[in-house]
């Protein structure tokens, strides 16, 4: 690949499910594989990949095979049973990348991390620092259990340049030749929190969703569609029935909008298996009880006075 590129090699498939984050689909397109080179296979429900759906989409298949799980969907945060899935991969040749956007982190809390057993048995493993870390945006991180073959993709050679084994160079490793100190941040938040204080702040951040998903739940017209595995929940609003706005995809929108417009807490909206939901999601560190009551209280008074109405 790294002399004679892809052109005319056989096709690279991706297998993943319907809950894969677009960044899958955007990778797909950048490298060149094409974004119909991906198939999502059906998610339980439960969010997760069933190991059966993955075997019977690997049998009698001699392409080249990428299996890309999750580590905590963006909606309701599942994980993927790796330990179940990751032999049923290797069993037929294909390459196992987990895409851990912030759930990785979770493996830092005794109380989370039996959600990511199994997950050392995956090639590759990508996470990043600006969701639980709170760094800056690109500070994406990349681990492989095949580093030749990484280090074959990206590295150079030049009379001009200095080279050493004894020391690990980023120009061995990474895309740019120029690039600031991305990895400083990540360096500096870690070695100032450490283990304990990333697990710490991460069960609080669980702990949050938690509270505000069941505080929701109990209001009228509030429906919980998924209660947070770790810091990620969903739920719905249905109007009453002298409410100007029935349409409940309608008037999730417009709930939404109308606690954002407070200034007192801010959510987006998302589409969950046809439907239009309020994504709860608590990833700040400097989130504490009292921001969460704060929250309640405003959405509180919204629900309470479109109830009303």
């Amino acid at each position: 690949v790294e002399t004679d590129g892809l052109c005319g090699a056989p096709r690279v498939r991706i297998l993943t499910s319907t809950e894969c984050h677009g960044s899958i689909i955007r990778a797909a397109r950048m490298l060149g594989l094409g974004s119909q080179s991906i198939t999502r296979l059906p998610a339980s429900p439960d969010g997760t990949l069933g190991v059966e759906t993955l075997r019977e989409a690997l049998v009698n298949s001699s392409e080249p095979t990428i299996v890309s799980l999750q580590a905590a969907d963006l909606n309701i945060g599942a994980y993927d049973n790796y330990k179940e899935l990751v032999p049923v991969a290797h069993a037929h040749n294909a390459w196992v990348h987990i895409d851990g956007a912030f759930g990785l982190w979770i493996n830092t809390s005794e109380r989370f991390q039996h959600l990511v057993d199994g997950i050392e048995l995956a090639d590759s493993w990508s996470t990043d620092g600006h969701k639980w870390l709170n760094v800056p945006y690109d500070c994406g991180i990349a681990f492989t259990r095949h580093p030749e073959a990484h280090r074959n993709a990206m590295s150079h050679k030049a009379s001009y340049l200095t080279h050493g084994d004894e020391e690990r160079d980023a120009l061995d490793w990474t895309p740019e030749w120029s690039r600031r100190a991305r990895a400083f941040p990540v360096w500096a938040a870690i070695k100032h929190m450490g283990k304990s204080g990333v697990a710490d702040m991460i069960e609080r951040c669980c702990d949050f969703a938690a509270r505000l998903v069941q505080g929701m739940g109990a209001l009228d017209g509030c429906e919980v569609l998924a209660k947070p595995i770790v810091n990620q929940g969903l739920v719905r609003f249905i109007a009453p029935a002298s409410h100007p706005i029935q349409n409940v995809d309608a008037f999730t929108d417009y709930v939404v909008d109308t606690i954002n417009a407070t200034g007192e807490v801010f959510f987006s909206g998302t589409t969950w298996r046809g439907m239009r939901c309020m994504r709860v999601s608590v990833v700040n560190w400097q989130t504490t009880e009292v921001d969460i009551e704060r929250a309640l209280d405003a959405i509180a008074r919204v629900v309470q006075n479109e109830m009303n109405k």
